[in-house]
């Protein structure tokens, strides 16, 4: 398994890149989110990959972060998802917006993206749900049990995570939970 490249940077072609290292050059595929942020030919370069292996190809593919190699992942293990669309998800959105797409349940988002029917943002919104952790910035830190059991009644009760972490830091820290969850249901009724 290839995990990680570092050379120099011989061609860049969206969305493929040929890296030079030790005189081997490994074409790679890219997202666009990770082409834009490449040095220019001839530079230094370092890319982590994901290595796939067919019956009539070995393929690269390169990212510059942990968290779009790691979306990849995610985004690949979804059946009809392939390497190609999962790469087109990540060139059409960063993995922030992904993740609070994902959060929100927002079908409307992925479907903007080239190659993306109705069908299938439903499908990654169903399968991705739950797997996209608060490390990619979804949802905000929660001080104490109590205010994570009014999170919870409040996404139980159908709100987005960001709009229940919204009204819960509009609430006093030491609030009882039947309290604070009829005080959020105020706030978030404005």
């Amino acid at each position: 398994m290839i995990g990680k490249l570092t050379g120099i940077l011989m061609d860049k072609n969206p969305p493929e890149v040929v890296v030079d290292c030790h005189g081997v050059g490994y074409e790679v595929s890219v997202p666009m989110s990770s082409f834009y942020n490449l040095p220019a030919v001839g530079e230094k370069l370092s890319l982590l990959t994901h290595f796939v292996v067919r019956e009539d190809a070995q393929l690269l593919y390169g990212f510059c972060t942990a968290p779009e190699r790691e979306a990849f992942r995610l985004l690949i293990k979804i059946s009809g998802v392939g390497p190609r669309t999962a790469l087109s998800v990540l060139s059409g959105m960063s993995v922030a917006d992904l993740a609070q797409a994902i959060s929100q349940q927002e079908a409307g988002r992925l479907v903007k993206v080239p190659g993306i029917g109705k069908k299938t943002a439903e499908r990654l919104l169903l399968e991705l749900k739950g797997k996209f952790g608060a490390d990619l910035g979804q949802v905000p830190s929660v001080q104490n049990g109590q205010q994570n059991d009014i999170l919870q009644a409040l996404v139980a009760l159908g709100y987005s995570d960001k709009d229940a972490a919204l009204a819960l830091k509009a609430l006093p820290v030491d609030v009882q939970v039947s309290e604070g969850i009829k005080m959020a249901l105020k706030a978030l009724a404005k």
